[in-house]
């Protein structure tokens, strides 16, 4: 025992030696990518840039086909007016959208610590704590000064083991700048960096790698700066921005990022920002900016009953269906995330207590309307889907959510998966729901649902019940099904939208 002491000194100063050598190497790291970029000097002359670029936009979870090619939303005009000193910027966007609708976006954020604003044709409003600490997060992923930022924080870096990107394995730091982890990844000959990874929560993948990879490095004022941009998602990319101009050092007028008191953050974002929805629904145009994230900061999930067994949930961006039978409960979609499917679980089970949620049914994969499954999951649900999904949906629900734990990796339950071909019916004697597979222009594996008895009729993003009104293919592709169904004066619910009788959707099929 007399030499205990002496062995836990040695130990500690071994590994305050390895932890004091991994710290010098990260800033060697550092130091050999700041002089590859030109210097510290010219890169403490670079107080601000003005950015025109151009972007592309696409969204693996909307893809057509379940793990297909991501869908293509759109393309972007860009311009960033960027006080790199004080981490405030001004980004004017001019958006030429494909998907989910064709339209032209034009809007400008206006960005610096706690403090952000949205401005459209309709206005300026306040951006949601959510969305400007995901904004501000990527701000510093993309700044030309993040490894001057390292440097001068030599205590928040330090190397990690070899990392790879694609097909290449690189060396890398990691840098603590306030709340995120950035991970550096250097080219091995020039010395610059070739990406900034985050590890991020995705409500499908779990645990992944968001990237942006760098290139086409191009001199600025005597500061490399890399002019193409690919953010990609576990290798996936989901947007590119190309500058077209970059200008050092401009005029910046004393308005341009003045905003209103209003608009300043009242306290500090969630502790987990879902930064994987706050941006991937940015892009897709469809972003609900509210820090309670699936519904509006003055709103809330609630139930609307359609029959004594049948509940719409309504109040956020997507909906749910509640089924009450003899021995459980059926729900329909899963949209966004745990925290909406949390909600419906105790509210259904609420609703109809001692009844257990024995099924999900996912009409389709999209992202927007699946991201809650692993709830149900981890509550011993069966999930049932279109055959089309079913694999996908078995690789899926197994990966790890680690980074921001979910109930499943802790219960760790059987993940059952049953795939719908044509029809498939849940039936006793107090209800019949029949699931029906049907053709239509949205998705490769699109189900439908009908509750019999109470005349009920299920129905996501083929057409929104109380809320589209065009003569849609996708509409002219549920009137099709319901006919060969045999449904006649339902009431049909929406995964968005609210409720509408069947007399509605005959009025838009006879009036366009």
């Amino acid at each position: 025992m007399k030499y205990a002491p002496f062995l836990a000194a040695t130990l500690l100063v071994s590994v305050a030696g390895t932890t004091s050598a991994r710290a010098q190497q990260g800033i060697d790291l550092v130091k050999q990518a700041i002089e590859a970029e030109g210097g510290v000097d010219a890169l403490r002359a670079l107080k601000a840039v003005a950015i025109k670029a151009e972007g592309r936009h696409w969204e693996p979870g909307q893809s057509y086909s379940p793990g297909g090619e991501p869908r293509y939303l759109g393309a972007s005009k860009i311009a960033v007016t960027w006080d790199l000193t004080q981490g405030a910027a001004r980004t004017e966007w001019d958006r030429d959208m494909k998907y989910p609708a064709v339209e032209r976006l034009k809007y400008t954020e206006v960005v610096a610590p706690n403090v952000g604003a949205a401005t459209n044709d309709k206005g300026t409003q306040p951006m949601s704590g959510i969305r400007v600490a995901a904004s501000l997060r990527e701000l510093g992923r993309a700044s030309p000064v993040l490894l001057l930022r390292a440097l001068d924080a030599p205590q928040d870096v330090s190397a990690l083991p070899d990392q790879t990107l694609n097909e290449n394995v690189l060396p890398a730091v990691a840098f603590k700048d306030r709340d995120t982890t950035y991970i550096i990844m250097f080219d091995r000959v020039s010395h610059l960096p070739m990406a900034v990874r985050t590890r991020d929560d995705d409500n499908i993948h779990g645990d992944s790698n968001y990237d942006m990879v760098i290139d086409d490095w191009r001199s600025v004022a005597g500061v490399k700066v890399a002019h193409a941009l690919s953010y990609q998602i576990n290798g996936v990319q989901v947007q590119q921005i190309a500058y077209g101009e970059v200008t050092p050092n401009p005029t910046i007028g004393a308005d341009t990022f003045a905003v209103a008191d209003q608009f300043k953050l009242a306290g500090s974002p969630p502790a987990d920002v879902p930064y994987q929805w706050v941006l991937r629904r940015l892009f897709l145009g469809r972003f609900l900016d509210s820090d309670k994230v699936v519904t509006p900061a003055n709103g809330s999930l609630k139930l609307v009953e359609l029959a004594p067994n049948v509940q719409q949930v309504v109040g956020g961006s997507a909906n749910n269906l509640i089924v009450a039978m003899n021995d459980g409960l059926v729900i329909f979609d899963a949209p966004c995330c745990e925290m909406q499917s949390r909600w419906v679980i105790d509210a259904a089970k609420a609703k109809y207590p001692g009844k257990p949620i024995k099924y999900l049914v996912l009409t389709h994969h999209h992202m927007d309307h699946t991201g809650g499954t692993r709830a149900y999951v981890a509550d011993g649900a069966t999930v049932i889907v279109p055959s089309t999904a079913q694999a996908y949906f078995e690789q899926n629900l197994a990966l790890p959510h680690t980074i921001v734990a979910d109930a499943q990796q802790s219960a760790k339950k059987p993940i059952q998966v049953e795939g719908v071909a044509d029809e498939k019916t849940l039936k006793d004697d107090s209800v019949e729901i029949r699931i029906q597979r049907i053709a239509n222009p949205h998705v490769d594996g699109m189900l439908i649902g009908y509750v019999v008895q109470p005349n009920v009729v299920w129905v996501t993003d083929i057409w929104s019940p109380g809320r589209d009104a065009a003569k849609t293919p996708g509409v002219l592709a549920l009137n099709d099904a319901v006919k060969k169904l045999g449904v006649k004066d339902a009431t049909f619910a929406g995964g968005h939208g609210s409720n509408a009788k069947q007399t509605v959707l005959d009025g838009i099929l006879a009036a366009n």
